[in-house]
């Protein structure tokens, strides 16, 4: 049996019961954090809190070795540890299809995501989000800027007047970035481990400098932050510890402009030009 386990956001409470619950009655603990963190915990307070032995794996050894997750699986109860929800990446669905190609029992208990924390965060309503994109350090595209990929996804979903989850880069060990990134220097490493909003809003605000957008960090977390502006005004405000993210939004409904302005700071004049 192998049991996908969604940890959610932020730290090891953050789990669900019935997850907590799989968890604990495991005979073997696998995770992964390289897709996602719980930046609120440690891998040693995850384990004491849930009274088990956590084994992570890198990208390596869940997408090209998965061999002793499934093994183990085959045999006995397994728990797989995600950050956020356990499905939302490829990752996870590849390893779990592997797992029913050999005839393995599979379950998954979901966790809450940082698409549901953002709608949630700044009171813009989640079907009126467009299609999500990531925007890369300028270093792992190798361009300068922002990748046209990104630009073209804002552009599209403003035309529709659906809002843009901009997930920002997240430079961790076994990541995917990982290998690319190892001839830069130690310190510029650990600088970019994990891009800020004001850093994202900068890229973004060479081609959109008045276009309003929302920082949301640390969501999931006792403290998070929203705020709303001009990208070119996030860019020169600093937003604290990790993770962050941005979202661009699209046409503004009555109560989600209000909630822009009540819960993020949002100035009139530029939630009005998104207001139908």
């Amino acid at each position: 049996m192998l049991t996908f386990v969604g940890l959610g956001l932020w730290d090891e409470r953050s789990v669900t019961v019935e997850g907590r619950e799989a968890l604990r009655a495991a005979d073997r603990v696998f995770a992964e954090f390289y897709t996602s963190r719980l930046m609120g915990t440690s891998l040693e307070a995850v384990e004491a809190f849930h009274d088990t032995d956590i084994e992570v794996r890198d990208r390596a050894g869940v997408e090209q070795e998965p061999e002793p997750i499934l093994d183990a699986a085959e045999a006995s109860d397994v728990a797989f540890l995600t950050a956020g929800d356990t499905m939302i990446s490829t990752t996870h669905v590849d390893l779990r299809m592997r797992a029913e190609e050999r005839g393995i029992e599979t379950r998954v208990i979901h966790g809450t995501t940082a698409e549901a924390a953002a709608s949630s965060l700044t009171g813009l309503q989640n079907y009126r989000f467009g299609k999500a994109t990531t925007l890369p350090f300028p270093y792992v595209h190798g361009g300068d800027g922002v990748p046209g990929s990104v630009l073209d996804t804002i552009a599209d979903n403003r035309e529709r007047g659906l809002h843009t989850l901009v997930f920002l880069d997240i430079k961790v060990e076994g990541s995917s970035t990982d290998q690319r990134n190892a001839e830069r220097t130690t310190d510029d490493r650990e600088r970019e481990a994990f891009m800020s909003a004001d850093y994202a809003a900068d890229l973004l605000s060479e081609d959109l400098p008045e276009t309003l957008a929302v920082a949301v960090c640390r969501a999931g977390s006792p403290d998070p932050l929203v705020v709303a502006d001009s990208l070119q005004s996030l860019a020169e405000r600093s937003f604290g510890d990790p993770l962050h993210l941005l979202v661009v939004p699209g046409d503004l409904h009555l109560l989600e402009a209000d909630a822009l302005r009540e819960l993020a700071g949002a100035p009139a004049a530029l939630v009005d030009e998104r207001t139908v």
